[in-house]
């Protein structure tokens, strides 16, 4: 069982989480939202293709980006919000690492809190602690600045493992609830195309901790880099790596391209006969 504040999920099918970057220079779709009703015409769209989540960041995690104040994060992203909230019942995540815009976030009623530096931020933790927001644990290692300069593993796939039980074991210590609390392995996050294929062949290996897993391959440069570069062909690869993730185990894929990953993943249900 999943608790996203008021939502439960039994998980018994995949959920598919839309990405809407509220930023200038987020890695695929930088500066396309930035604008208030082009944010909240996209955020509506991803609710008309099936999006479970919707997960709204104001600051990139790109490689090499730089961090934004606050201020400029939560003015990038409250209205989008206040307005999503207002008119559905869509799950809102906020990919925020800050506790200051956790805790305003949380006020307004979102539902997840999606964490880059895996609640390791200072007070980051007691504000996860007062609320009954779910919370996602990522691996990453470095900072968005200077994760891809020389990412370094003497085994990926253990290490990263390591990292989010040893976080999880820090959170269920603090009195955090096990069912509200998801990993992600990180995919490009201080990680080199080999760390990422290790991780990718060897994803079902993450069921062993018994959290939900989220996967985020969408767009990826080494999903492109597996299509020989194809700059153009984002959509095939990206949607090809979710259902690839959700066989090896992943419970949350998280996506730009909404309606198409929720069709393969219909196909992909009927084959298996689930639905």
């Amino acid at each position: 069982m999943l608790q996203l504040n008021k939502h439960s999920y039994d998980l018994n099918r995949p959920l598919v989480m839309g990405i809407l970057n509220i930023t200038p220079d987020s890695f695929s779709d930088g500066g396309q939202y930035l604008d208030f009703d082009q944010a909240l015409k996209r955020g509506e769209t991803m609710i008309e293709e099936g999006a479970d989540i919707i997960d709204i960041g104001g600051e990139s995690t790109r490689p090499g980006s730089d961090p934004v104040s606050v201020d400029e994060e939560l003015k990038r992203i409250s209205p989008v919000i206040k307005a999503l909230k207002k008119h559905s019942n869509i799950v809102i995540s906020v990919d925020t690492y800050k506790p200051r815009v956790m805790e305003q976030v949380i006020d307004m009623g979102v539902a997840m809190i999606n964490d880059v530096f895996a609640l390791q931020q200072p007070g980051a933790i007691d504000v996860i602690k007062k609320s009954n927001v779910g919370i996602c644990l990522m691996h990453m290692q470095g900072t968005p600045k200077t994760m891809q300069l020389n990412p370094t593993y003497q085994d990926v796939v253990n290490e990263v493992k390591l990292f989010l039980e040893e976080r999880t074991n820090s959170l269920i210590a603090e009195g955090i609830q096990t069912e509200r609390i998801i990993l992600d392995p990180g995919f490009g996050f201080g990680k080199t195309f080999e760390h990422n294929m290790s991780l990718l062949q060897n994803l079902e290996s993450f069921q062993t901790l018994k959290f939900p897993l989220l996967v985020g391959l969408s767009r990826k440069s080494f999903i492109r880099k597996i299509l020989s570069g194809d700059h153009d062909d984002h959509l095939s690869g990206s949607v090809s790596a979710a259902i690839l993730s959700i066989l090896k185990g992943a419970k949350i894929v998280r996506v730009h391209d909404v309606k198409e990953t929720q069709s393969a993943i219909k196909i992909m249900q009927i084959a298996q006969g689930k639905i």
